[in-house]
């Protein structure tokens, strides 16, 4: 990269985020809300979030050598204990549940919602990444429980299709994963050449770089050449609707959609993070700059680059705040921001050039 990133300190900030991470958890799972760095017990825990946490959780483990953000024992710790809260979450027919209250009992039937697509893919990203046998080996069984499922929902499909492209990036012989990705991908429609508004949606909602990312995916693993192309033309174009010169200005909370005015708020670190994944898949697929910028964005909008000019983590908790307000940060800590920052940072450091 060729700007400010390189200055940025990503390493120690990622540091920083693992040891929030941890304070958020205990022998359980991952506390959802945080008030300011402080668990806030009462809400109990989703399987939204620990799958996130198995994502970067395993995402940033190395097989051959002890992690750079924080040791190898408690890395070890929390992925065994999200994954066995997700298998815990997983019911019999493949769907899964996703809250639990501090009582450790479920407070919904399971489903086929966002969460179940979450859930596989931390499922996937444990099967394929984990430096642990029995997590690899229990992941991959999870996994292939569920793998024959199929929401109606165009968002769970794509995370559940992220998770099968993990799969198929260690196991490319994998059939049943090659099916959930090819009909996560069909799933986002596609818009015909030069209209107004390209989206395959009417506005811009959350998490939205996951469906140019599931087609770019596609065209990686399924050799799908239309997928991919389509999943560039999108990620560019979101990439430049939620640039301002110089910085990231992510759709807010409320979404966006042609002629309502921008910044918008209030902004949350789950579509930086998104970005941030769909931009380093990009790059990895064809080399592109302007993917390594995207990047670089996402990474900027964490540590002050915003339309604030202030920074979303905080230094001395290594917490991510939970969002931008029109005027301030949002000042409490839970668990999508702060995994978010982590997912961001992860992306932003395997990205780097070597020095």
């Amino acid at each position: 990269m060729t700007s400010s990133l390189s200055a940025f300190p990503m390493t120690a900030v990622l540091t920083a985020a693992f040891t929030h991470l941890t304070r958020l958890s205990d022998d359980t799972a991952l506390y959802e809300h945080a008030r300011y760095a402080t668990p806030r017990r009462e809400h109990g825990y989703c399987l939204d979030d620990v799958a996130r946490g198995l994502v970067v959780l395993c995402r940033d483990a190395d097989p051959d050598q002890t992690s750079p953000a924080y040791g190898t024992p408690e890395r070890d710790r929390l992925t065994e204990r999200y994954l066995a809260f997700t298998m815990h979450a997983q019911g019999a027919d493949g769907r899964f549940h996703n809250r639990m209250g501090v009582d450790r009992r479920w407070q919904d039937e399971p489903g086929l919602g966002d969460w179940w697509g979450r859930g596989m893919w931390g499922l996937g990203t444990a099967a394929a990444r984990s430096p642990l046998p029995w997590v690899r080996e229990c992941a991959l069984d999870a996994f292939s429980s569920s793998a024959l499922m199929r929401s109606p929902w165009p968002r769970a499909m794509a995370f559940a299709g992220l998770g099968a492209a993990e799969m198929l990036a260690a196991h490319p012989a994998d059939q049943t994963a090659a099916e959930l990705l090819a009909d996560a991908a069909k799933m986002i429609t596609r818009m015909e050449p030069g209209a107004d508004w390209p989206w395959p949606e009417q506005r811009l909602h959350y998490a939205n770089a996951v469906f140019p990312e599931v087609l770019i995916a596609s065209g990686q693993h399924l050799s799908d050449g239309d997928a991919r192309e389509y999943g560039l033309e999108l990620l560019g174009w979101l990439l430049e609707t939620e640039t301002s010169p110089g910085h990231l200005s992510p759709t807010g909370s409320s979404g966006w959609t042609a002629g309502e005015p921008r910044p918008c708020f209030d902004q949350q670190p789950i579509e930086a993070a998104a970005l941030a994944d769909a931009c380093a898949r990009a790059y990895a697929t064809n080399g592109d700059e302007r993917w390594l910028r995207g990047v670089e964005h996402a990474v900027g909008w964490f540590l002050g680059e915003n339309d604030l000019s202030i920074a979303l983590y905080d230094q001395h908790t290594g917490g991510g705040y939970d969002g931008l307000h029109p005027d301030r940060h949002n000042a409490n800590q839970g668990a999508e921001s702060t995994l978010a920052l982590i997912s961001t940072l992860q992306q932003g450091i395997a990205c780097m050039p070597p020095r």
